[in-house]
This record gives C-alpha cells, sequence and structure tokens, in this order.
C-alpha cells in the first residue's frame, strides 16, 4: 500500500482531482462570530431540509416525520435508514410512501446508514456492500438520489490506511452509480478514522470517481478539530449536501457530543461566514438541519421543526 504521507504534491492533486467541492469556513477553536456578521444573500443558493434525527425523540415514525416537515415549509427532508426498514416492516409499501411525499411536495433528499463498507476486514465488507445495495433499492423506490457513507464500523481503532479507504469507497461509489444512489462520504468528528477534513479530502480525491460526493457538517467539522478554512480551497459541485447546526461554547470540544447540538444562530459558530464561503462554490447546497438536542426531544415536533426552518433562514437569509 502507499503511504498516506501527503507530500504537498500529492494534496494538490488530491485537490484537483476532487470534480470541485463547496465551501464552508469555520474556525475550530469555537470562536464567537463578530456581532457585525451579516447573513448571506442565497439568490438561490441554498435549499433547506430537514433531518429526522431532530424529531426523533418524538418517535412519530417515518411517514409523520415527513409530514411534519413539508408542514414545516421545508423543501426537503433527510431520513433514516432503520426508520424506513421498520416502516416497511410493519407493512407500509415503499410506493405509497414516495407517493405521499410527492403530494406533500417534499423530496427525500439523502438517508442515514451506517453500512460499514470501510472496515479492513473483506468479509464484513462484502457484506456491507449487500446491505448498501439492499437499501440504495429501497431508497431509488421512494425517490430518494442519495446514501450517507460514514466511516461506520472503522471508529474505535486509528491507523485506518487511507489509500485503502479510497478504493473501497470508490467500490461503494459505483454500486451508488448502477443503482442510482449516490453516497455522500461523512465525516464523523468523534471516529478515529475520517475525523478530519483532510482525511476525507484524501480518500475523496484518491477514489478518482466524477461522481465522488463529500457530506460535511459543522458539528462534526469542530468536534474532530478540523480547520474550517481548509473548505475554502475547494468549489463546485462536491458537497451536495451540508449538515446545518450549531454548537455552545460549553462544554469544550473535547468533551462535547451530539445532544449539545443546538439551532444555527444559537451557539458560537461562525455561521455566516460558513454560509458566505458555501455560497461560492456555485450551485445550490441542501441545508440540512441535524439535531439530537434532547430538550427539542421534549417538544411539538411541529413547532420545533418551524422554529429550525425559521432559525435556518435566519442566519441564511433565506
Amino acid at each position: 500500500m502507499k503511504s498516506t504521507t501527503l507530500s504537498r504534491r500529492k494534496m494538490l492533486a488530491g485537490l484537483g482531482a476532487i470534480a470541485g467541492a463547496a465551501v464552508l469556513p469555520v474556525h475550530a477553536a469555537g470562536i464567537t462570530p463578530s456581532a457585525k456578521e451579516a447573513a448571506p444573500e442565497t439568490d438561490g443558493a441554498f435549499t433547506y431540509c430537514l433531518n429526522t434525527s431532530t424529531l426523533m425523540g418524538q418517535q412519530q415514525g417515518i411517514v409523520k416525520d415527513i409530514e411534519t416537515a413539508a408542514e414545516a415549509g421545508f423543501d426537503g427532508v433527510e431520513i433514516w435508514i432503520n426508520a424506513l426498514t421498520q416502516y416497511r416492516e410493519e407493512g407500509g409499501k415503499l410506493a405509497d410512501l414516495r407517493k405521499r411525499t410527492e403530494d406533500l411536495g417534499i423530496r427525500i433528499e439523502n438517508a442515514i446508514g451506517f453500512a460499514p463498507w470501510i472496515v479492513d476486514d473483506n468479509d464484513t465488507r462484502m457484506r456491507a456492500l449487500e446491505q448498501a445495495k439492499r437499501e440504495m433499492d429501497m431508497l431509488a423506490q421512494v425517490g430518494c438520489p442519495r446514501l450517507a457513507a460514514p466511516p461506520a464500523g472503522a471508529t474505535d481503532t486509528p491507523g485506518l490506511n487511507l489509500d485503502a479507504a479510497a478504493e473501497r469507497f470508490r467500490a461503494l461509489v459505483e454500486l451508488g452509480v448502477s443503482m442510482d444512489v449516490i453516497p455522500q462520504l461523512e465525516i464523523w468528528g468523534f471516529s478515529k478514522n475520517l475525523y478530519r477534513l483532510s482525511q476525507v479530502l484524501y480518500v475523496a480525491a484518491e477514489c478518482g470517481h466524477p461522481q465522488t460526493r463529500i457530506l460535511p457538517d459543522v458539528y462534526h467539522l469542530y468536534k474532530g478539530g478540523s480547520d474550517f478554512d481548509g473548505l475554502k480551497l475547494l468549489s463546485g459541485p462536491a458537497v451536495e449536501i451540508f449538515h446545518l447546526n450549531d454548537y455552545p461554547a460549553d462544554p469544550p470540544r473535547e468533551s462535547i457530543q451530539d445532544k449539545d447540538r443546538v439551532y444555527p444562530g444559537d451557539g458560537t459558530a461562525p455561521i455566516a461566514s460558513i454560509l458566505n464561503d458555501l455560497k461560492q462554490g456555485g450551485g445550490t447546497t441542501i441545508l440540512s438541519l441535524e439535531l439530537f438536542n434532547r430538550d427539542y426531544w421534549a417538544q411539538d415536533a411541529l413547532t420545533v421543526a418551524k422554529r429550525g426552518l425559521e432559525r435556518m433562514k435566519g442566519v441564511a437569509g433565506g
């Protein structure tokens, strides 16, 4: 295997190999944004999506979650594979779910899954590709064009070979292209692998497939200690979805958890700068509200969804 050490030449070549990615700089140190920082003028740069994790505590089920997102005014929704599987196991028909979504005028933009496609064990990885194929088949039937691909199964032990990870991600992308459901390489800040932006960009660049896409997240970039200014190096279509959230000053980065995420603009991340830079990448980016806040889970689901969209549009200038 090649060394994962990034020479200057290798890094520049890798950046060029990504079909241009979107942009979003946040400083990992968690510096509070200036009060004078203005929300960006969007000019159609963003659409608004609700990740159903935001309503997970209400336990409404996938249909009601989608109905809530539509009623709140979201353009799209991110669903979870386990919720879709549960819907099907309880007798729900994928064609009916697709029709209901279309009738509501909302799009299923992405799905969150956890097939361990990246692991070293060959048998586990082959089973993961079969799992991903089954999941992609369900997603295609409900009209969802994307599937999140985090480093599931490789979170506890550091030292994963990034060249091997790139080969494995290419195999997943090729499967996705054949299924019309494109994997989105997701950064996980708490993981021992793919927790830094540089690692994700290396894997994406070395993957060498034109359909390579990455899925950044304000919280995960902060949690993993990335310098968000690194995203200024990228432009173009490689970021189709961006998980929008915010984080408080306390607890500190080392101990902060998913449950500490808050509405955009309610924390210390320089959200306006993130979105200003993201806009410079061109095209339209799907901003998806992904929260796991227990306080929000205890509230009325529609109220949370409406407040979340209001906060998103407030920071995005929408």
